[in-house]
């Protein structure tokens, strides 16, 4: 006995030796594939970065002049320049001039991408997304959905191998829709054991989170609430047969998109029945955020703590003349591709009585109402649509985009990277900047604080303290987006 309490005592001191151990998980660039390492540009046993403004990502206001420093694929210490101890043998690096943010976190990606020529049809992007989101400075990411799910856990599985550049995922589940799919790709509920069965079944091969879309009734997303909260996984939604208050009421734990795709305004809707597009634009575009039914769907959002993810470039998009053209986006894309995408603007640019910028303007007011509510804002890009916004460049965007919201650039970085951590249950790890935490982290080469469109120069990226080179990874998916 009197053994087993000495070792008892001695537990919290071990756990201390063990946490300042390397960490079998960290890898070295070493352990990395060629087809990794060409990429790296930043790997020691301990990295110190000197001389940075640091914004957290908790929400603190900007600190110049600060150290980090980086060992064993965690931050081992933060401080003033001149007050952090450096470990003899360090590589020591002077980034005056340059901002660390977290690494982000983007909670409504996808691994495809619209194939073009009109056809509803989505190419998986095994090739250029992962690396596209990395580059970018988006660590993180949660899958909004999957046309190929297998698919999806195998990139997992090879990027947390070392044998492919990428971000860490999140994987969801296929798209949990009823009757009525858009796309082919999708398999249609036949009814709630249908949809319990599709969320036990996914559950078991590694799957971490599953999404309801447009068509599935309340009967079925019931059944997959329960059934996964069962076994601990969330489900988000982008529904149109149901509304976001009775969507609330059922469970759901995440809403995608916002105000825009919430058919709950409706006076015609029926229940488990989905308008039409028009419809609904045509209802919201008359509708007052201030007003009571919109003030009263964000209260029912908050009590029941369902977190609402922004999309705003997805839906930029469709506002003519928007978003700003950018050469690295065409740039990456394939040729087809960026004659489609372009095509498209122009017919979009040419309309002169567009609702989709007073549109925008409402979701803008609704998430900046939701915040102030209290409720938790996620941040994602959903790189769907006609093809503007691609994987990473549109995460970027998205802050840009909360800032002319009316977030300001730190409360923008918060959401982007500290909220979507929480709602994955991975703050203690991710998603701020603090020592103990994975050195997940962004250095970019300007002030985004005093800047926002600053987000948009990263120079290295780290994941779990390995640089990765951001204009690399970019180079390489050159004339690649729409092919793989």
């Amino acid at each position: 006995m009197r053994r087993l309490v000495r070792y008892v005592r001695l537990l919290p001191l071990l756990a201390l030796i063990l946490f300042a151990m390397p960490r079998s998980s960290a890898q070295t660039a070493a352990q990395l594939s060629p087809a990794v390492r060409e990429f790296v540009r930043l790997d020691a046993p301990v990295i110190v970065l000197a001389h940075l403004r640091v914004i957290d990502g908790a929400g603190a206001a900007p600190v110049e002049d600060q150290t980090i420093v980086i060992s064993a694929g965690r931050i081992q210490a933060i401080g003033a320049t001149g007050q952090v101890s450096i470990p003899a043998g360090a590589q020591a690096m002077d980034f005056s001039g340059y901002t660390v943010i977290p690494g982000m976190v983007g909670m409504h990606e996808h691994m495809f991408y619209p194939s073009g020529g009109g056809t509803a049809i989505y190419n998986e992007q095994g090739f250029s997304f992962p690396r596209l989101y990395l580059a970018a400075g988006i660590t993180s990411i949660r899958t909004g959905g999957s046309i190929e799910p297998y698919t999806d856990l195998q990139l997992k599985k090879l990027i947390d191998e070392g044998k492919m550049p990428g971000p860490k995922i999140h994987a969801t589940g296929p798209y949990l829709e009823g009757a009525g799919s858009f796309t082919p790709q999708m398999h249609e509920l036949t009814g709630p054991d249908d949809a319990r069965n599709t969320v036990v079944f996914w559950s078991a091969q590694g799957i971490t989170s599953f999404k309801a879309y447009m068509h599935i009734t309340r009967a079925e997303l019931s059944a997959a609430i329960e059934a996964a909260h069962q076994r601990g996984i969330k489900v988000t939604g982008h529904l149109c047969s149901i509304g976001f208050r009775k969507a609330a009421e059922l469970g759901i734990d995440n809403l995608e998109h916002g105000l825009l795709v919430d058919t709950g305004f409706d006076p015609d809707k029926t229940p488990d029945s989905c308008p039409s597009q028009q419809v609904t634009a045509a209802t919201l575009a008359q509708i007052d955020v201030e007003g009571a039914p919109v003030q009263e769907t964000i209260r029912t959002l908050v009590q029941h703590h369902v977190a609402v993810t922004s999309t705003l470039p997805v839906f930029e998009t469709f506002v003519p003349n928007r978003p700003p053209l950018e050469q690295r986006v065409l740039d990456a894309m394939l040729p087809q591709a960026r004659v489609d995408y372009l095509t498209r603007r122009a017919r979009i640019g040419s309309a002169a009585d567009s609702p989709w910028l007073s549109l925008l303007n409402k979701e803008m007011q609704f998430e900046r109402d939701f915040v102030k509510a209290g409720g938790l804002l996620l941040s994602g890009e959903d790189p769907t649509g006609y093809g503007g916004a691609l994987a990473g460049f549109g995460d970027q965007r998205e802050v840009e985009l909360l800032v002319e919201a009316g977030f300001t650039p730190v409360e923008a970085i918060h959401i982007a990277c500290a909220n979507g951590a929480a709602f994955l249950g991975e703050l203690a790890r991710i998603g701020t900047l603090a020592p103990g935490k994975a050195a997940d982290l962004v250095l970019i080469h300007g002030n985004p604080a005093a800047n926002i469109a600053d987000i948009e120069k990263v120079e290295i990226v780290f994941k779990n303290g390995i640089g990765f080179d951001s204009a690399k990874l970019i180079e390489s998916v050159r004339d690649s987006v729409g092919l793989h």
